[in-house]
């Protein structure tokens, strides 16, 4: 019987809830130090396997441990940027979907998502150097002690851009690799919606899952004050996620999700055969005009789906007549591709 597996971290939770819910046993890879919810939640984590470093994954021994427990990994955020893309697309160990999808989260090099977007021809925001920023912006770049994080600051204008970086970059938030990093998007005005989706070969469609919306400190009070003590307090919100929340979309909107959903997964298919599988998530902004722009996407499960873990999304129930998490559909999809003897087409 495969057992799924993940690093125990970002999503990692809702992938064990939902295999277990499915009848599978769970393997989390732990880092010492940070095992101890994996070692609570006991139910849903059959075995911990504890490591130093993450970076320990990749290694002989890890890997003959996993393969000879007949464990399939289930990428998430975390695995992707504490293994790296070369280890983990030369790893011997089974993954659960195309993990050369994973590079494609990038910004920058010859694989990157506006790439993937552009080939979909769906709307994204435009992007700027810093010499000609001729609007507000949006700039995500790499904290100096927080590498594998991203983070963000807004700028008005050109002259609002260059205080705010080097604000930053005095208080020793940001350094010299991360303006190397740095990526300065068209700011979108409207309405911010993270879209989970699945793409099934065992049901061949994409499904909208659930949809959720971050948590971020220090913005998310920060925003809530009046203007005045906002201006009072001279400070640029570092955005740094910390959580999620459920959200729901206008059903008018459903028909334009479905279209950017589908042709993002034809798009993936033409770049990087056999393309996504499984989870993915797009994250987007409605705009007063009710138009979608997408400005960042996540080619793997995405970090708010633990806000449907244990009670279910509303817009599973409309496939599966009951409400599931996507880690729980991510089981679905093993233990249906097991039973029709097709497990080539999900697992790799």
């Amino acid at each position: 019987m495969i057992k799924i597996s993940a690093l125990a971290s970002h999503s990692a939770l809702d992938v064990f809830d939902g295999a277990k819910d499915e009848g599978f046993s769970t393997i989390a890879l732990c880092k010492k130090g940070r095992e101890r919810p994996y070692l609570e939640f006991k139910r849903i984590v059959d075995e911990c396997i504890l490591l130093n470093d993450f970076k320990e994954i990749p290694s002989e021994s890890v890997q003959q441990k996993l393969i000879s427990e007949n464990a399939i990994i289930v990428p998430n955020r975390s695995l992707a940027v504490y293994v790296g893309y070369d280890n983990l697309e030369n790893m011997k160990v089974k993954f659960f979907g195309n993990r050369k999808m994973l590079r494609w989260e990038e910004r920058k090099g010859e694989k990157n998502y506006y790439k993937l977007l552009d080939k979909a021809k769906i709307r994204r925001p435009r992007i700027y150097t810093p010499d000609n920023i001729d609007s507000a912006v949006i700039v995500k770049l790499p904290e100096s002690k927080r590498r594998v994080e991203r983070g963000f600051f807004f700028a008005k204008n050109k002259e609002d851009f260059d205080k705010k970086l080097e604000e930053l970059e005095k208080d020793g938030i940001i350094d010299e690799e991360s303006i190397k990093e740095m990526v300065i998007e068209e700011f979108i005005l409207g309405a911010y919606f993270n879209v989970n989706y699945f793409y099934s070969p065992i049901f061949n469609r994409t499904e909208i899952i659930s949809i959720d919306r971050r948590i971020q400190s220090d913005w998310d009070e920060f925003y809530k004050l009046p203007a005045d003590i906002q201006l009072s307090l001279n400070r640029t919100p570092r955005l740094i996620e910390v959580g999620h929340e459920p959200a729901t979309i206008r059903e008018s909107l459903l028909e334009k999700l479905f279209e950017i959903g589908y042709a993002f997964v034809e798009a993936t298919q033409k770049l990087e055969p056999p393309g996504i599988i499984g989870p993915f998530t797009l994250q987007l902004s409605v705009t007063p005009g009710l138009d979608i722009v997408v400005f960042d996407v996540a080619p793997r499960i995405g970090g708010g789906t633990n806000a449907y873990m244990g009670i279910g999304s509303q817009y599973s129930k409309l496939y599966f007549g009951k409400p599931i998490s996507l880690g729980r559909r991510i089981a679905i999809e093993i233990k249906e591709a097991m039973n029709r003897s097709l497990e080539e087409k999900v697992i790799f």
